[in-house]
């Protein structure tokens, strides 16, 4: 198991800084590792091997609690330990090979303390060996501190751009694509009582969705802004293009039964949760075959461990996002029972994007049918979804990699 250390050195001899607490984040390729503090203290970060380790040697700096980490596809656990009487050591055992990005310190903020922040690349065998010892520490001391260490090979580096700058990393615009269903010569459901087109009413909702996450202060793109047919690959090339932060597809259901109704959340999984969900998946699919990643540029042995790490991630987060908006709709929407569910959908399939899709209610029911249709009852679930989408990208393992 791999296992990094880092070395936060107190500055204060009178008064030790105290680490109250530890956030992690992943992205497919990377990890990002946040200690919040209630003051400045130095710093050296380094790898080491047999097994691969990162160690934090804290001099003078006391920490108020047991750090653990959540599970993710590259930390596998965190040992504290005392190397004195003053000084703390910080242990992470990992999953992967990674290199160290950088490692810097913020100042506080309104809604923060002093925070250091170590990012973290997941790399070949080669790559992480050749990188081990104090050689290629960062610390606060060094003028590397804030920029990458040393070069890497061409397949770990494209992943990054480096900086000779030092430079606090500025929250940037979150990206999300939503994805109106369906579109042009494929309707979608068709409403039992009002014959309403299942691809008018989500156009109608994304479009309100995409208002209203603007307004927020969200980068919104749209899969499709007009009545035109996106094969189900294409979408998720389009979020891939974009860069999206979140993917997000938009339907309306169809049942038998005339009197089912209420709103459903789906993310991926391999096996759908129920047989509705397998036939629900079976009928989107039909559309187009399910769309690959193409990571013709890295090497072998890069992209197999970027391929182990991807689905894991993407559907951790997407469940995390699915869980706010369970919560946010069920204050004011009917729910179906069980209201995550999971199905094999083509457009969640990007490995590289945290994906859900959200079923807003059934067009077989003619309640809900007439509802689907107001532009009220839409914008009513689109403040759920934008409030959902708050929350998501303001919780703390989410919030870490930004």
């Amino acid at each position: 198991m791999a296992l990094f250390v880092f070395c936060l050195l107190g500055v204060g001899k009178t008064q030790a800084a105290t680490i109250k607490n530890m956030r992690v984040g992943q992205q497919v390729s990377s990890v990002r590792i946040v200690f919040d503090a209630d003051q400045k203290f130095d710093y050296q970060v380094f790898l080491l091997s047999d097994p691969k380790r990162l160690v934090v040697d804290a001099l003078s700096t006391k920490v108020s609690k047991n750090l653990q980490v959540s599970k993710n596809g590259i930390i596998s656990a965190t040992r504290i330990g005392e190397l004195n009487e003053t000084d703390k050591r910080v242990v992470f055992d990992l999953k992967k090979p990674v290199l160290i990005k950088q490692a810097f310190m913020l100042p506080p903020s309104q809604n923060n303390d002093w925070r250091f922040v170590i990012d973290l690349v997941v790399a070949s065998e080669r790559d992480f060996n050749n990188k081990i010892g104090l050689k290629y520490a960062l610390t606060s001391k060094s003028k590397s501190s804030n920029t990458k260490v040393a070069s890497t090979s061409s397949s770990s580096s494209s992943w990054f751009k480096s900086s000779d700058k030092a430079a606090k990393p500025k929250s940037r615009q979150k990206i999300i694509v939503l994805d109106p269903g369906h579109g042009g010569k494929d309707p979608g459901a068709i409403g039992a009582y009002g014959k309403t087109y299942e691809k008018n009413i989500t156009l109608a909702m994304g479009k309100e969705l995409k208002t209203m996450l603007e307004k927020k202060g969200y980068k919104v793109y749209l899969t499709r802004s007009t009545d035109i047919f996106i094969p189900l690959r294409q979408r998720v090339k389009i979020a891939q293009k974009y860069k999206a932060d979140l993917f997000m597809s938009l339907h309306a259901d169809s049942a038998v039964n005339k009197n089912a109704k209420g709103l459903s959340v789906y993310t991926l999984s391999e096996k759908a949760s129920d047989k509705e969900a397998a036939a629900l998946a079976e009928r989107e699919n039909k559309v187009d075959i399910i769309g690959g990643v193409d990571f013709s540029e890295n090497s072998k042995e890069i992209n197999d461990i970027l391929i182990s790490l991807s689905q894991t991630d993407c559907r951790n987060k997407s469940s995390k996002f699915a869980g706010y908006m369970v919560g946010e709709m069920k204050k004011s929407i009917k729910l179906v029972s069980d209201t995550h569910r999971f199905a094999g959908f083509a457009v969640l399939k990007a490995p590289d994007i945290p994906s859900a899709l959200l079923e807003m209610g059934y067009l077989s029911n003619k309640q809900e049918e007439s509802q689907l249709k107001e532009s009220g009852y839409r914008k009513k679930l689109a403040s759920s979804a934008a409030t959902a989408i708050d929350k998501y990208f303001n919780d703390p393992e989410i919030a870490a990699l930004y």
